[in-house]
């Protein structure tokens, strides 16, 4: 009886916070239930500045589905995470996938300098006071991932450290 009202309880919990929007996920590993709010919807265009220069948007309205990494140089997770997914887009040609990262509420210095350090060569923007993060996306917290199809809809939406296996098949996910 006692396991019944445990299982019941965490299904209770889980069904709140879905309808709430609030962040589910399974196990404590890192994988996303699909209930975030921007799954399935279509993501308007942004423009930010490049951390290395010139201007990003994103890369659906060239009809390119693309990965979303949003990030910062202070964030815990998110130095355990860069190195591990640099390497991997490094190693595996995500093409015809975009890979973009966004750089939210950081330093530009502190940002380039851990980019650099990372051996990041995707494309970074540089989302100084987090309008689009916080803003468009709704991310209170770093890091997340989303992937979004060539028609600007989001697929699916990962938080926290993605892992690469993740990563790998969200890439996959967009090619298919």
């Amino acid at each position: 009886m006692a396991i019944a009202a445990v299982v019941l309880a965490v299904v209770l919990i889980a069904v709140v916070s879905a309808l709430t929007g609030a962040k589910v996920t399974s196990g404590g590993r890192g994988e996303v239930l699909p209930t975030t709010k921007l799954v399935g919807h279509h993501v308007q265009n942004f423009k930010l500045p490049g951390l290395s220069g010139g201007e990003i948007h994103g890369p659906w309205t060239e009809g390119h589905a693309s990965v979303l990494i949003f990030f910062a140089s202070w964030c815990t997770p998110c130095q355990g995470e860069m190195p591990k997914v640099a390497r991997y887009i490094r190693g595996h040609s995500p093409s015809p996938i975009d890979v973009v990262g966004i750089d939210a509420n950081d330093e530009r210095s502190a940002a380039q300098a851990f980019v650099k350090k990372d051996g990041v060569t995707f494309p970074v923007a540089f989302d100084a006071n987090g309008t689009i993060t916080g803003g468009d996306f709704g991310f209170q917290e770093l890091p997340e991932s989303v992937f979004i199809n060539a028609k600007g809809v989001v697929k699916r939406v990962h938080f926290g450290a993605i892992s690469t296996r993740a990563l790998a098949s969200g890439i996959k996910m967009l090619k298919g």
